[in-house]
C-alpha cells in the first residue's frame, strides 16, 4: 500500500517565505537559491490558438523530434510537464522493482516518489555501491544536484551495460553544458535506460514546466499512459519549437552563463568562500554551519540553499551580473570569521 508523505521537501526559489520571515519585497532580494539559469530565453509572440485550443499531437510530435535534434538523442522524447511530474512516475516504469538504489546526496524527490510505492530506498555513494544492493532500480544525478558531483559518461555507460538486470535512470537536468557527460544518446539504445531532460533550467523559463524523457519503446509507452492526453500545454510546446530553432539564442544563453559563472566565482574567490563543488548553474561550498550562513544572508535580502544532509554546506546560484556579484562578495564578506 502507497505511503501517505506529508511534509514537503524544502526546495530554492521559496522567496515568498523569506520575505514572510525577514522582510523586504520581491524587488529588494537577490535570489540565488536555484539552479535555474537567470537569463530567460526571449519569447516569442504566440499564436492565439495555442491558449485556446488543446494541444494537436502533430505538434507534440514535432516538439518532441526537434527536441531529439537538440539533445543529441537517438530517439524521440516523450514530452512532460517539468521532469518533477516524471519523477513521480519513476516507479512505475519498474512495478516489480522492491528497492531502489540512489546515488546520494542528491534531489530528495526521487526517494519521496519511491516511497510513497513502499519501495526500500538504499542511498549509494557511487555506482560502484549501487551495483553491490540488490536493487531493480539504480538512480543516478549527473551532474550531481546540490554538489555538482560528475560521473563520466564511459563509467555510467559501463554500469549500464554490466547492470542488464536494472533500470537505470540519469537525471540531466544540469547537463546542457557539458555534452561530454549525457547519455542521451544511449538512452532507446540500452533498454534499460532512461535518461531525463529539463528544458527550463537552462533557459530560464522553470515557470514553463516541461521536459524530455528518452527510453525505449515500452518505457516511454508506459509513461506516455501514465501522462495521459494533454500533459503538456500548447504555450509550451509553441515556445519550445522556437527555442529548439534557434541557434543563436541558445549560444547567447551560453554565453551569458559562461560570464556569469566566471563572476560568481571570482565573487566567491574574493570573499573566501571555499567552493567545493559546482556546475554551469550553481556552486557548492563550505560555511561552517550552513543554516546561520543562509538566515545571515537572508537578513540582507540574499537567498541560498542550505541543507539537512550537509549541514556546513550552501549551495549559491548564478550572480546575473556585475552589481549582483557585487552585492553577493560584500554580503559574504560578513561572514568571512566562518571561513577563514
Amino acid at each position: 500500500m502507497a505511503q501517505e508523505i506529508h511534509a514537503p521537501i524544502a526546495h530554492g526559489g521559496a522567496l515568498s517565505e523569506a520575505i514572510a520571515r525577514f522582510g523586504g519585497t520581491a524587488s529588494e532580494w537577490l535570489d540565488l537559491s536555484t539552479g535555474i539559469s537567470p537569463f530567460s530565453l526571449p519569447l516569442p509572440e504566440l499564436p492565439a490558438d495555442c491558449w485556446r485550443c488543446l494541444p494537436e499531437q502533430a505538434e507534440v510530435q514535432r516538439v518532441c523530434e526537434l527536441a531529439k535534434r537538440h539533445y543529441g538523442a537517438s530517439v524521440v522524447p516523450v514530452a512532460v510537464p517539468g521532469t518533477q511530474a516524471a519523477i513521480q512516475l519513476l516507479p512505475f516504469l519498474a512495478p516489480n522493482a522492491s528497492e531502489v538504489a540512489i546515488v546520494s546526496p542528491t534531489y530528495g524527490e526521487y526517494a519521496r516518489a519511491y516511497e510513497r510505492m513502499d519501495m526500500t530506498v538504499d542511498p549509494v555513494g557511487t555506482l560502484d555501491a549501487a551495483a553491490a544492493t540488490r536493487a531493480g532500480v539504480a538512480i543516478l544525478a549527473n551532474p550531481n544536484n546540490p554538489d555538482g558531483r560528475e560521473t563520466q559518461r564511459d563509467d555510467v555507460f559501463g554500469f549500464v551495460r554490466s547492470q542488464r538486470h536494472r533500470l537505470v535512470i540519469v537525471d540531466e537536468a544540469f547537463a546542457d553544458m557539458r555534452q561530454d557527460l549525457s547519455m542521451v544518446g544511449a538512452a532507446g539504445m540500452e533498454p534499460n535506460l532512461v535518461v531525463m531532460r529539463s528544458f527550463g533550467k537552462f533557459f530560464g523559463l522553470a515557470g514553463l514546466r516541461l521536459g524530455f524523457v528518452f527510453a525505449e519503446a515500452g518505457l516511454a509507452k508506459i509513461l506516455s499512459e501514465r501522462l495521459g492526453p494533454w500533459a503538456v500545454s500548447g504555450p509550451s510546446l509553441a515556445i519550445a519549437a522556437h527555442a529548439f530553432s534557434r541557434l543563436d539564442l541558445i549560444n547567447e544563453i551560453r554565453s551569458k552563463l559562461d560570464k556569469a559563472h566566471i563572476m560568481t566565482r571570482s565573487a566567491l574567490k574574493m570573499a573566501r568562500v571555499p567552493i567545493v563543488g559546482e556546475t554551469a548553474l550553481f556552486f557548492y561550498c563550505e560555511v561552517g554551519d550552513g543554516a546561520a550562513v543562509r538566515d545571515m544572508l537572508a537578513s540582507h535580502k540574499l537567498l541560498v540553499r542550505a541543507f539537512d544532509h550537509s549541514p556546513s554546506r550552501i549551495r549559491i546560484g548564478l550572480a546575473p551580473d556585475e552589481l549582483s556579484a557585487v552585492r553577493l562578495r560584500e554580503t559574504l564578506r560578513l561572514m568571512e570569521p566562518r571561513t577563514s
